[in-house]
């Protein structure tokens, strides 16, 4: 059994069972929805206060926030379906569902408290079967190069405001805009896909963000990483066109070497041969 931060008149106005609120802030904060396809995975970051670095987290199955059940925890092994990571050092855990049931709508990302009420957020999956996902990605994990850019596609079947945020941080909702001071464009030229792009990237923009159409969100990490260096490549081509060389250099003496001594056996064998004729 679990207890929550929850009071009576917060479960009456907040139909979402938020809980674990300090001062008006979320101590946990992730989606609120996101839409799946049956079969598929989906991964969902739980950015946590720093306070909560060292506790135990887990992801809790269920509507009603005193009835879920464990699905996978922090310091116990990751289940078949059910997986769990936690980045300290960036104050998120992450949580995976995989081969999705049309059973696996409601969670709970938990921050385990010894001694004291658990704290976390509830989140909801919305199920489908075929390929009407409602908001979706190509991949939730997206690899970019410090000063360049990367661009992310967000496809979807439902109305509203197009918006790309960093969880736990601020979003842009026009054209243009920044998160962190890396600037950001939001194109929807295109129909049923706003295309997000992130230029001039920065190390500090590794983390994860979410693609937001309505009530849906779909999370995207971004690893941002320093850029081979072409000097590095040319050197690395180097050192493999002279190991190349020396090999190629070594064959020819070695059958140098070899054709000599055939040959100096050879005559030597003609002059014994010769010398016991006489």
């Amino acid at each position: 059994h679990h207890y929550y931060i929850l009071s009576d008149l917060r479960e009456l106005l907040c139909p979402t069972h938020a809980f674990g609120l300090v001062a008006g802030v979320y101590s946990v904060t992730t989606v609120t929805r996101v839409s799946v396809k049956a079969g598929d995975s989906v991964s969902i970051p739980c950015l946590y206060h720093p306070k909560y670095t060292s506790h135990v987290k887990y992801l809790c199955q269920g509507y009603s926030y005193n009835s879920c059940s464990y699905a996978v925890k922090t310091n116990q092994q990751s289940s078949e379906r059910f997986l769990i990571s936690d980045d300290r050092e960036k104050k998120v855990f992450t949580v995976t569902v995989k081969d999705v049931r049309e059973g696996d709508t409601d969670f709970w990302c938990i921050v385990e408290i010894n001694g004291g009420s658990d704290d976390g957020t509830y989140f909801q999956m919305s199920v489908t079967r075929g390929k009407n996902r409602t908001l979706y990605v190509d991949h939730q994990e997206v690899t970019g190069f410090i000063g360049e850019q990367t661009t992310i596609k967000c496809y979807y079947q439902n109305s509203g405001q197009a918006k790309w945020c960093r969880v736990g941080g601020p979003c842009v909702t026009q054209s243009q805009g920044s998160i962190d001071g890396t600037t950001v464009f939001i194109n929807e030229t295109l129909p049923r896909v706003f295309t997000v792009t992130m230029s001039g990237l920065k190390m500090e923009d590794s983390g994860w963000y979410w693609c937001s159409r309505g009530d849906l969100q779909m999370p995207v990490q971004i690893i941002v990483r320093e850029k081979p260096s072409t000097s590095n490549l040319s050197g690395s081509f180097m050192i493999v066109i002279i190991s190349l060389s020396l090999f190629i250099i070594m064959v020819c003496l070695s059958s140098l070497i070899w054709f000599c001594i055939k040959r100096q056996s050879k005559s030597w064998l003609i002059t014994v041969k010769a010398n016991f004729i006489k």
